[in-house]
C-alpha cells in the first residue's frame, strides 16, 4: 500500500498538495454536518513546524478542559512531533511521514477529527478519510468539502485565536487569554538544563535564539554579537539556544568568553528548560519564541517579513521591533516568497533598537542588574 508518509519522503508535501490535494478535495463527497454529544476520542491533525504546534497548545487545554475524559491524539510531522511534549495533554503522537504510524491513524475510530492546517488540502483529505462522524477544519479554500463543520480563517488575526475557533462547534467559545501559560516541561528536562547551566552559578540570563527557518527572517550572528557585546558592559549574560544548525551562529556570538553556546546540544524540551530559567528570550519569528511565550517567559522578538498581528506574542511582557516597511508582511500561509531587497526589513532593525528594547523589557520585569538601569545604556549609546 502507497501511503502519505512514504510518498512524502520522495517529494515536499507541499507539493503533493498542489498535484493530488485539490484533485482529492474535489473527488470526495463532503460529510454531513452533525452536532456534538459525548467527546471521548479526538484526532487532531497538526502538519508543519514547530511554531504551529506551540500555538495550538491552549486549544488543546481548552478541549481537555471541557472533556477531561476525552483521548486526544495528535497526527504531526517529525519535525514538529517534540513539540507535543510540552503539551502533557496530548496522549499520543503519530507522524505523517512514518508509513506505519500514518497505516495506524486509519486504523481507529475516533468521535472527532480536527484538522488545524490552515490552507493544504491533503490533510483535509486525511481528515475526510479517518473514520470520525465529526470533521471539523478551515474553509480557505476546496478543502471545505472534507468537512462536516467548515470553520472561517481570519489572516489577520493572532494565530491562537484561529485556532481555538475551531473548537466552537464542540461547545468552546472560550476567548484566547493574552500571556496563558499553556505548556510544560517534563522533570528531565529540566534536571538536564540545569546541568547545563551550572557554570553560570545563580545568576540571570536572557536567551538569545539567532536561527529561523527562512533566511529573509535571519537577523545576523555579528548583529546578536554585538547585542551582547554590549548587555555584557551592564553584566547581562547571554545564554545561546537552537539546534545544530544554529551551532556555528552561537560560537560567533559568545566567541571569547562572551556567554554561553547551547545550541546543538539540547533537545527541544531542553530548550525550553532552558528558555523557562531565562529572565526573557531575544528571538526573530520562529517556533522558539513561541516556546517562550507559552511558558510566561517575556519576549523581545524582530519580525519583517513575518505578520506580527498573526505570530508575534501579545501582552505588556512583549516588545515587538517591526519597521513595517511597504512590502512586508510577505508571508502568507507559511509560503515567504525569495526577497528582491535583500530582507531589508530585517537589515534596518538597528543594534542600538534591539538592546534598548532588552534593557527596556528587563527593567519592566525587574530582572536588569542591580548596578545598571535603561538611563545607563542611553547615556552609553
Amino acid at each position: 500500500m502507497i501511503t502519505l508518509g512514504f510518498i512524502s519522503n520522495l517529494l515536499p508535501l507541499k507539493s503533493i498538495d498542489k498535484i493530488v490535494g485539490r484533485f482529492l478535495c474535489r473527488l470526495l463527497p463532503r460529510p454531513k454536518f452533525l452536532e456534538h454529544d459525548k467527546i471521548t476520542r479526538v484526532m487532531i491533525i497538526r502538519p508543519g513546524g514547530i511554531g504551529d504546534a506551540i500555538l495550538l497548545s491552549q486549544t488543546i487545554i481548552s478541549l481537555k478542559n471541557l472533556y477531561p475524559n476525552c483521548q486526544i491524539n495528535v497526527l504531526a510531522e517529525k519535525r514538529n512531533k517534540d513539540a507535543f511534549q510540552l503539551v502533557p495533554e496530548v496522549f499520543r503522537v503519530l507522524c505523517y511521514d512514518r508509513p506505519g504510524e500514518f497505516i495506524q491513524v486509519f486504523q481507529s475510530l475516533y468521535d472527532v477529527v480536527i484538522d488545524t492546517e490552515q490552507w493544504h488540502r491533503l490533510s483535509a483529505v486525511v481528515a475526510r478519510l479517518v473514520r470520525a462522524p465529526f470533521k471539523i477544519g478551515f474553509d480557505t479554500n476546496e478543502r471545505r468539502r472534507m468537512f462536516s463543520n467548515a470553520i472561517g480563517y481570519d489572516l489577520n488575526t493572532y494565530e491562537p485565536a484561529n485556532f481555538q475557533a475551531l473548537l466552537k462547534p464542540l461547545g468552546v467559545d472560550s476567548q484566547v487569554e493574552m500571556g496563558t501559560v499553556s505548556l510544560s516541561v517534563p522533570p528531565q528536562s529540566v534536571s538536564t538544563a540545569n546541568q547545563l547551566l551550572l557554570t553560570l552559578g545563580h545568576e540571570s540570563f536572557i536567551a538569545l535564539f539567532p536561527g529561523a527557518s527562512k533566511v529573509e527572517k535571519l537577523w545576523g550572528a555579528d548583529r546578536f554579537r554585538r547585542v551582547a557585546e554590549l548587555l555584557s558592559v551592564f553584566g547581562v549574560k547571554i545564554v545561546v539556544v537552537g539546534g545544530k544548525e544554529d551551532r556555528q551562529q552561537g560560537e560567533v556570538i559568545t566567541g571569547g568568553g562572551l556567554g554561553l553556546n547551547l545550541a546543538g546540544l539540547t533537545s527541544l524540551s531542553e530548550t525550553a528548560a532552558v528558555i523557562q530559567k531565562s529572565a526573557m528570550l531575544l528571538s526573530g519569528d520562529s517556533g522558539v519564541l513561541h516556546i517562550a511565550a507559552g511558558l510566561g517567559v517575556p519576549t523581545v522578538s524582530l519580525f519583517g517579513s513575518g505578520r506580527a498581528k498573526k505570530w508575534a506574542p501579545q501582552g505588556d511582557r512583549h516588545i515587538v521591533i517591526n519597521k513595517e516597511l511597504p512590502c512586508s508582511p510577505c508571508t502568507t500561509f507559511g509560503n515567504t516568497p525569495p526577497c528582491p531587497n535583500n530582507a531589508r526589513c530585517m537589515r534596518d532593525i538597528t543594534v542600538d533598537e534591539v538592546v534598548n528594547a532588552v534593557t527596556m523589557l528587563l527593567t519592566s520585569v525587574g530582572a536588569m542588574p542591580s548596578h545598571c538601569c535603561k538611563r545607563d545604556w542611553i547615556e552609553t549609546a
